[in-house]
């Protein structure tokens, strides 16, 4: 997509944040890149070899995995186009469209049920498509779904590795999986144990560790055969802050390497971290753009309440019947107002008048484009 701009259901926020030009790489090579040949969301390298593990090739085809740039732009990583499933009556994915720049990091945000993880399911090869087209590094899906899988890592919620398995043994039987011969999965094995931090655990089964160490082994296992997309479903939903903020570490590093991420998230701040976002609502694509892009655009009015006893000032807003949310933070409330009522701050300001609370505009947030995009119709 050129460009995308948001629903009715927004109120009035629009985006224009086009995925950028693309030109047509046709191959993929074995080694993880440089990460070279990605330099903006508007322009990737070109691609043109090809060979076993996908990851994207020179220039020159000479197939040692560094991303070249010498010759225009690369295919998006994955492009989708009317992408809609059905469960009997139920549309979970509706008409969604979207494009990937390649070694970039792409978010999916929505409300439970939004259609995020059955959109994953549908880009990786899992499942069948109502309607509508998906191409994976220049493959047909669900027609070459099974020359797309190997070419896709995929980290799930929950943990989903062998208990009664150590770390390396998890790590041997998925490399053995995956095809690696002895000698690759040896290096492959050594390098993931030491990147991911995990070489003291190696014996370890993954019931004796905690809850990061287990994070870092399911990344370790999706990446072992080196794939040039990996999908990730709210991979940070059961750990601590320091812990998340290392994850997203190690994915900037894979992007280094010229891989494609895919990651779904609640997380606001993680939401902020990604290259482009996608908003998901009851199944529709509601908004799309980089985040400050996003933030950048909201039309929508955020004022910020502070005082005590926000209790009474709150419902007085409420009944106003214009505010779009009011979510209170300590002793402060946030309003979203929609946009096009000139009158409606006034309003709320006269409401919380004699309450003793101070009242004043401030920046929107990613949390408020996310509100906007999704609630109500």
């Amino acid at each position: 997509m050129d460009a995308a701009t948001m629903t009715d259901a927004t109120r009035g926020v629009s985006v224009d944040a086009g995925a950028g030009n693309t030109g047509d790489g046709s191959g993929s090579s074995s080694g993880s890149g440089s990460g070279s040949g990605s330099s903006s969301n508007d322009n990737v390298g070109n691609s043109s070899g090809a060979s076993s593990a996908g990851n994207a090739g020179s220039d020159s085809g000479d197939g040692s995995g560094n991303a070249g740039s010498t010759s225009g732009t690369r295919d998006p990583a994955i492009v989708a186009i009317g992408l809609t499933r059905r469960f009997g009556r139920t549309v979970a994915v509706d008409a969604v469209d979207l494009e990937i720049p390649r070694a970039k990091i792409y978010g999916f945000l929505g409300p439970n049920g939004c259609g995020k993880s059955t959109t994953f399911r549908m880009l990786c090869g899992l499942l069948t498509p109502t309607e509508g087209e998906v191409r994976v590094m220049g493959h047909s899906i669900p027609r070459e779904a099974e020359t797309v899988r190997p070419l896709i890592g995929y980290m799930t919620q929950q943990f989903s590795l062998y208990r009664d398995l150590s770390v390396r043994e998890n790590l041997d039987f998925l490399g053995k999986v995956r095809g690696l011969s002895r000698r690759r999965r040896r290096e492959r094995i050594a390098g993931s144990l030491q990147t991911y931090d995990l070489e003291r655990l190696a014996r370890r089964r993954p019931e004796n560790l905690s809850g990061g160490e287990r994070q870092r082994l399911a990344l370790a296992a999706a990446v072992l055969h080196e794939p040039p997309i990996l999908l990730l479903d709210e991979p940070t939903s059961a750990v601590d802050p320091r812990t998340r903020r290392s994850f997203w570490d190690n994915l900037f590093k894979l992007i280094e390497e010229d891989v494609t991420i895919l990651v779904s998230t609640h997380y606001m701040e993680e939401a902020e971290r990604c290259h482009q976002l996608a908003i998901l609502d009851r199944g529709k694509l509601v908004a799309e753009g980089e985040p400050k892009t996003l933030i950048g655009n909201l039309a929508h009015t955020v004022l910020e309440v502070e005082g005590e006893r926000l209790g009474r000032v709150r419902q007085r807003i409420a009944e106003l019947g214009i505010a779009r949310s009011v979510a209170q933070l300590g002793n402060r409330l946030r309003v979203l107002l929609d946009p096009g009522d000139t009158e409606a701050a006034e309003r709320v300001g006269a409401a919380v008048a004699s309450s003793g609370a101070t009242i004043a505009r401030t920046r929107p947030g990613l949390e408020d484009v996310f509100v906007a995009a999704t609630e109500g119709d």
